[in-house]
């Protein structure tokens, strides 16, 4: 397939784009794409492509933003690695996992942004997805009813007692 740009050079990089509902596909060259400026993210024309500088490229906009000089410039550092949020938008991963509690109200609304949540939903294989369901709602129940007790709202509780009586013979393989 020839680049739709310069109708010349073979076209080796596709972009889809979904603009007010429609699905809109440009097929150009390496060349073309880059001039156009549909392809900002350059890392991706890197023989050498892997996932680190991807989030580099994708935070590098956040980089510019961070004050760069003077004391705390970096924010702050994780007492475990050392890392700041500064050297893990340059690097594109975070050095361990303290990481994650140190630069959580930065990292939820970049997860939102790439994922489209914060929360981990994860997958279940083939036969187990229903069991797994009911475990959560039990283990949401039980901390609904550990709250209410805490409250002293007891009618509430009872009802959630009996709902989670429920689940727990389902899970036994006796529906209640």
């Amino acid at each position: 397939m020839l680049c739709e740009e310069c109708g010349k050079a073979q076209a080796t990089v596709h972009i889809e784009r979904i603009i007010n509902g429609r699905k809109m596909t440009t097929n150009l060259c390496r060349d073309c794409a880059q001039r156009s400026g549909l392809m900002t993210l350059g890392v991706l024309f890197q023989p050498s492509f892997s996932i680190n500088s991807l989030m580099s490229a994708f935070l590098g906009s956040q980089i510019e933003a961070l004050p760069s000089t003077g004391p705390g410039a970096d924010g702050p550092r994780c007492p475990v690695c050392g890392m700041s949020y500064r050297d893990f938008a340059r690097a594109g991963r975070l050095g361990c996992s303290r990481c994650y509690e140190v630069f959580e109200d930065r990292l939820e609304p970049l997860l939102r942004r790439i994922h489209g949540s914060d929360t981990h939903v994860g997958k279940a294989p083939a036969g187990t997805g229903e069991r797994a369901r009911i475990r959560r709602q039990l283990e949401t129940l039980k901390r609904q009813l550990s709250k209410v007790v805490a409250e002293e709202a007891y009618e509430e509780a009872a009802e959630l007692r009996d709902k989670i009586k429920e689940f727990e013979a389902k899970l036994r393989g006796n529906p209640a």
